[in-house]
């Protein structure tokens, strides 16, 4: 089958090698063969394949970290051959193992690139905003690198769940976007003084919860509401900010972190219910996941890697791994 193996780390996605022989995985006891048909990118993607990610798997492992496709072979009763599914797990070959813990079956009227879209972006920003944030309907809601994956996620579950959105992004294409997935208000942060526009247009109350996926909590202090909540899903600027705590006091602020894949093992309770949330507001059409226009196959996967790098790219980057087929025997 076609895929790719990291056996050694790499400098960058250029060196990343399509083979044409791998092995399709077989599943253990407990696990699910898959079909991918879409594949998913994350900016961690990226940093897995060179070893600067927090997760290091071990050598050699198949790069990718999302996918949607159908199953082949099953050793567990919660899924047979021909089920849609969508989850988490190595992504950027033909055919992969996965653990029911890591997939769910794809709502209906979900498509297999929408699904590859889902599974990290939505259930992140939808704990971030509701059991980190504590998001309530008629609060301001500042949405960082609201063009991103996450980002566009987090500014449709907030507008669905009653929030006034303010998003940020760093280019008019990217503004417009989320515009047009729900924002109430956009505000370029490469502007000086994006800091100021947040609190006019809160007319002074500042922003009830940030959800930042960037790395700009310091320069959210100062248009955060009195109690206003952060909410740190990640660092994307690629530096880990020093913050003036006294912010944090005369604001009562709070500052929270989100490592949604940990609730798998300290509180799994929360997994169900933030799936239970987010089938809801799919089923009453609030959730369409953005899939960023372009193409990409299993072969150009280097060119879609570095254009999500280079932030070229704006809701979630797909790869077409391969076309829904009842055989195996060209993989």
């Amino acid at each position: 089958m076609k895929g790719y193996l990291i056996t050694e780390l790499l400098k960058g996605p250029e060196q990343l090698v399509l083979r044409t022989d791998l092995p399709p995985e077989e599943p253990k006891q407990g696990e699910v063969q898959i079909q991918v048909i879409a594949a998913g990118l994350n900016f961690f993607d990226i940093l897995q394949i060179q070893g600067k990610y927090q997760w290091k798997p071990p050598l050699p492992f198949i790069p990718g970290s999302e996918f949607a496709g159908v199953v082949l072979r099953s050793t567990v009763p919660e899924y047979k051959p021909g089920d849609r599914v969508f989850g988490s797990n190595h992504s950027l070959a033909q055919i992969i193992t996965a653990s029911p813990r890591q997939i769910q079956p794809i709502p209906k009227g979900m498509t297999y690139e929408q699904a590859a879209a889902f599974y990290i972006t939505f259930p992140t920003s939808y704990a971030g905003l509701v059991v980190r944030g504590q998001l309530q309907a008629g609060e301001y809601c500042l949405v960082h690198a609201a063009g991103g994956g996450v980002g566009l996620a987090a500014v449709q579950i907030a507008k669905a769940l009653g929030a006034t959105v303010i998003a940020t992004a760093g280019s008019a294409e990217k503004l417009a976007v989320a515009k047009a997935n729900g924002a109430d208000f956009i505000v370029n942060y490469r502007d000086k003084n994006w800091t100021e526009q947040v609190k006019q247009i809160t007319r002074g109350h500042g922003a009830d919860v940030v959800y930042d996926p960037v790395g700009l909590v310091e320069d959210s202090t100062r248009c955060i509401a009195w109690n206003g909540r952060i909410v740190v899903i990640g660092f994307a600027k690629g530096t880990f900010e020093k913050l003036p705590t006294n912010r944090i006091l005369l604001k009562n602020i709070s500052i929270v972190g989100l490592h949604f894949g940990a609730y798998t093992q300290f509180e799994p309770e929360t997994i169900q219910s933030t799936w239970d949330g987010l089938y809801k507001l799919h089923a009453e059409g609030k959730l369409d996941p953005v899939v960023y226009p372009k193409s990409y196959s299993l072969e150009t996967v280097p060119q879609a890697m570095n254009a999500l790098a280079s932030r070229e790219t704006y809701g979630k980057v797909i790869v077409k791994v391969s076309e829904e087929s009842n055989s195996t025997s060209k993989l």
